[in-house]
């Protein structure tokens, strides 16, 4: 069975708003193996709700709206769901008495206004909301289900976890959604499709999905199955050969951010690691420092972003830095040194580069960056070439310095 999810509100159409109700549902949903397909954010427009509602219920057997079950004018989930079923509003008079009670025990008169709170959908089951005014309703039409849901987050995580979980539960067929999520760093987005598709393309269940970020890639394997038993061999069917096929560019098969699986490697060694950073600002600090208990093997570090702190803190020479520039080899080398040799880390790692947009030259364009990694064996440095805004510049930076001591500590390990 799929779902579909329709956010109500033209506040959501506006870049301060975010609708983080339909990742509960969508998480909600799965469990209960029921696919969510399609997800639209409505504004607050009778015809164009009433649209969506319609094209939604042609295509899933569930469509659950979030929002617009106010007491105003503008909110119009009620009437836009109403017309796409063509069914009746009807007015039930123990809803109203109910709010009148609710504002009573606050010491406040109802406004005439919150009445239209008392108008249900023909043929509706009422959902009660005991953390709001509106309650919520839960519609079977045909072969199909609609649920009317109150905008706020708190109010509809309990309503939906406590009345409708236990509806849908019954209602839908008996099915498992499962899901393998892979991390690979190191790699392009093109060159891993292109070792891995051969495998995955075999399947439409398990489906695969691929997500690229700066220098981070997902693969998302999603099975859906009558029993978990079942649900497990199929992923393990597709995720085992493309593990094998990407090595040790996987980083995580649980979903972990690189800064965690780094932090947990550290720890797994009794080792410390400190940064000296440049370009990146303290990004390289904060994503190490992002993760809880960080403190057990993060000790600090430098933002040296000027040559004169470098020399200060880090005893780059400034002789080095004169002949060979900041962004250099030698550059980076001297100052993950620095950092180890200031800090008493294990590992010290250090980032300089050209973020951009300005700064860059014909011999270290924008998006030159040296990576500089100091351990107990010594210091090594690589130069990358990023593409890109400052932004991703930075990130791509961030990346693969982590990646570069993950794999340092994984040749530990074999």
């Amino acid at each position: 069975m799929n779902a579909e999810i329709v956010a109500v509100g033209s506040e959501m159409l506006t870049p301060e708003r975010v609708d983080t109700n339909s990742l509960f549902l969508t998480a909600e949903l799965n469990n209960l193996g029921i696919e969510v397909v399609a997800k639209y954010v409505v504004g607050d427009h009778l015809e164009r709700l009433a649209g969506v509602v319609r094209l939604a219920l042609s295509r899933s057997g569930i469509v659950i709206l979030s929002g617009g079950l106010g007491p105003t004018e503008d909110d119009l989930t009620r009437d836009g769901v109403a017309a796409a079923l063509d069914r009746k509003l009807v007015y039930h008079p123990e809803i109203a008495e109910a709010l009148e009670q609710r504002f009573a025990r606050l010491n406040r008169k109802m406004a005439e206004v919150n009445k239209r709170q008392a108008f249900v959908i023909e043929g509706a089951d009422i959902l009660p909301n005991d953390r709001g005014t509106a309650s919520g309703q839960w519609i079977e039409d045909s072969n199909s289900i609609v649920m009317l849901l109150p905008g706020p987050p708190h109010e509809l995580k309990a309503m939906f976890e406590r009345q409708c979980v236990p509806r849908l539960a019954r209602a839908a067929p008996k099915q498992v959604i499962r899901t393998v999520e892979l991390r690979v760093a190191g790699m392009g987005e093109s060159d891993l499709d292109q070792l891995i598709a051969p495998v995955y393309k075999k399947y439409q269940n398990p489906a695969t999905t691929i997500l690229a970020g700066a220098g981070d890639i997902q693969i998302h394997f999603r099975a859906q199955c009558d029993s978990e038993e079942q649900a497990m061999a199929m992923l393990a069917e597709v995720a085992s050969p493309v593990e094998l096929l990407l090595g040790d560019r996987v980083y995580s098969r649980n979903g972990d951010s690189i800064e965690a699986v780094v932090g947990s490697l550290l720890r797994q060694h009794h080792a410390t690691v400190s940064v000296a950073e440049s370009c990146t600002g303290g990004l390289l600090g904060e994503r190490f420092t992002s993760t809880s208990g960080s403190s057990d093997y993060f000790v600090g570090g430098f933002i040296t972003y000027s040559n004169g702190l470098k020399t200060a803190l880090l005893a780059v020479p400034p002789d080095l830095i004169a002949e060979h520039g900041a962004v250099s080899k030698l550059v980076a080398e001297a100052m993950a040194a620095g950092a180890r040799r200031c800090t008493g880390s294990t590992y010290a790692l250090s980032i300089t580069g050209v973020a951009g947009p300005e700064g860059g030259t014909e011999s270290k364009p924008v998006g030159t960056t040296f990576i500089g990694l100091a351990g107990p064996a010594g210091v090594e440095v690589v130069q990358r070439q990023f593409l890109g805004d400052r932004a991703r510049i930075r990130a791509f930076a961030s990346q693969i310095a982590l990646d570069l001591l993950r794999r340092k500590l994984m040749a530990r390990v074999a």
